[in-house]
């Protein structure tokens, strides 16, 4: 199982959100793509999600996209929760029907939900843990480097 992409391309978007402008010109949802190197539709979807979430302003018309906070009070965990459809404890899934007959298919969900569930936990508190800030010094770090 992975999660998709969507979280990634967010915390990109973000990213370049939260650095500093070398251009003086504003982020548009085509400049964005070309960062990620996808279809502006795919950022303008993204967009959407994270402005529902209140963590960006989009002006239309060109006129750019800006962060609503500073990004060392966006934790990854808003972005997750933001731009992935997964339900509280659901981010693990066991087949639907294992055959109930069988000594295994009988009891695999109920043998497997604790773990999952701590799985999930720890992830969330990583996130939670963990800011834009924290991505975009690591960014800029790594740019000095190279």
């Amino acid at each position: 199982m992975q999660i998709s992409s969507r979280f990634s391309v967010a915390v990109h978007v973000l990213s370049l959100l939260a650095l500093p402008e070398q251009d003086g010109v504003p982020l548009t949802s085509e400049r964005m793509a070309g960062s990620v190197n996808t279809n502006p539709v795919v950022i303008r979807r993204i967009l959407g999600q994270l402005k529902k979430a209140g963590l960006v302003e989009v002006r239309p018309a060109s006129g750019g996209t800006f962060l609503t906070r500073q990004p060392a009070t966006i934790t990854l965990l808003e972005v997750y929760r933001a731009v992935e459809v997964v339900e509280a404890g659901q981010l693990f899934s066991v087949h639907d029907k294992p055959n109930p007959a069988c000594l295994v298919g009988r009891h695999i969900q109920s043998a497997l939900d604790d773990t999952l569930q701590r799985a999930q936990t720890a992830l969330e508190q990583v996130l939670a843990h963990t800011t834009l800030q924290q991505v975009t010094t690591d960014i800029a770090a790594k740019a000095l480097i190279s």
